[in-house]
């Protein structure tokens, strides 16, 4: 499995993945996973909002056992986040057929769609659908960095972009949901543990500033009669680091679009966006507060006007600390529990249904990038370790 998804999307150049929404690589993922679903009598089905599942067992009879991941990408990411989580999930129904297993609650496996955001600026896009945290009407107005619309998009692909919306009918047919990924940070290497259980995910958000100045010659214009946002923005981006080293805290300006983004020319429109993330709200407000505090000192000193738009937001995520308590269990009760400031399908989707996490062992703790790694005896262990749990928790 993991060498007919590896090629999938991989970009000759920089060896990352481009596994945007709706693309072609979108659908060659979604006609891999409809086929392994085949492969094993699973009855497969593409729900409103263009999510895949796979089921064992009737989808219509309640309190089914739920996994999977997402097999999208950021620009160049890895070859982990995501597959990893639904290529185990095939891997783990294979070992519990391997050991005889006789299920006594439906079993599904599912890719949700645009986890990542990549394409058009907003995370975990088919579970917000599904969970109703994203109205038709928002996603609609979603457009790419090409102005495609999302609805443009889907209809391209084949999928029908009037149907999508809140699932809540799906959503009663879960019980539980396990979603497994590669972790992405150090702390299992570092306890030297193969395999970990989420305890939360930070709070997190994405925020668009806007910085606006004047357009001029970049030779002939004066240093002191220049309106330049990029300035402005330069010095907002050193303000985030500061603020999240003083708070424990992280922030990110890792997208910038520049208008218009000539080299002999002062930028009239600077737009960067910010990711920031903490172990609790009170100090993911402080830091954010801070940045924008910093943001606007130095526009009105610059002469350059500022709007701040927050685009997406997730408070934190405590899982169902009875779920994972039982996961434990099954694991033998040894297993490391840990946060995350990376954000999930599984932390969308816990507002409605009882959700967990497991992590397999990232050794140089690098994400979103084509160095991202984890050992194949370790994805191994990661697959045992999620037939173990979903055989205690749907073949009771």
């Amino acid at each position: 499995m993991w060498a007919d998804l590896a090629p999938v999307g991989r970009h000759a150049d920089t060896g990352g993945y481009r596994r945007y929404a709706w693309s072609g690589a979108d659908a060659d993922c979604r006609t891999w996973f409809q086929e392994q679903a085949e492969a094993r009598g699973l009855t497969y089905e593409t729900d409103r909002n263009g999510n895949q599942w796979a089921w064992l067992g009737d989808p219509l009879a309640g309190d089914a056992v739920v996994t999977g991941s997402h097999l999208d990408s950021v620009p160049d990411g890895g070859a982990f986040d995501g597959p990893l989580g639904v290529v185990s999930s095939f891997a783990a129904l294979d070992e519990l057929r391997r050991r005889g297993a006789e299920f006594s609650r439906p079993l599904a496996i599912t890719n949700f769609g645009d986890e990542e955001g990549a394409r058009f600026g907003l995370a975990c896009v088919g579970s917000r659908l599904t969970a109703g945290q994203l109205t038709k009407e928002k996603a609609h107005e979603l457009r790419d960095a090409d102005g495609v619309s999302l609805p443009q998009a889907m209809e391209a692909a084949g999928y029908d972009p009037d149907a999508i919306g809140a699932d809540p009918e799906r959503l009663a047919r879960i019980g539980a949901f396990v979603e497994l990924h590669v972790e992405q940070g150090r702390a299992l290497d570092l306890s030297g543990d193969r395999v970990g259980i989420a305890s939360a995910i930070w709070p997190h958000g994405r925020w668009r500033f806007d910085f606006r100045g004047e357009a001029n010659h970049a030779g002939t214009t004066r240093l002191v009669d220049r309106r330049d946002p990029m300035l402005t923005y330069a010095a907002t981006v050193l303000a985030a680091r500061t603020e999240a080293a003083l708070a424990g805290a992280v922030a990110t300006f890792g997208k910038i679009s520049v208008e218009p983004n000539g080299v002999n020319a002062i930028p009239s429109l600077v737009r960067g966006w910010l990711d920031s993330r903490a172990a609790d709200q009170a100090t993911l407000d402080t830091v954010v507060t801070a940045i924008e505090k910093a943001a606007r000192e130095r526009a009105d000193q610059d002469g350059i006007d500022l709007g701040i738009v927050r685009e997406s937001f997730t408070p934190v995520v405590e899982f169902e600390h009875a779920l994972r308590d039982e996961m434990n269990r099954i694991l033998g009760g040894a297993v490391p529990v840990l946060g995350t400031g990376a954000g999930h399908d599984a932390g969308i989707l816990s507002a409605a249904v009882p959700t967990a996490m497991l992590f397999v062992r990232n050794p140089t703790g690098v994400s979103h990038s084509p160095r991202e790694f984890a050992a194949e005896d370790d994805c191994v262990a990661g697959v045992l370790a999620l037939a173990d749990v979903l055989e205690g928790l749907a073949c009771r």
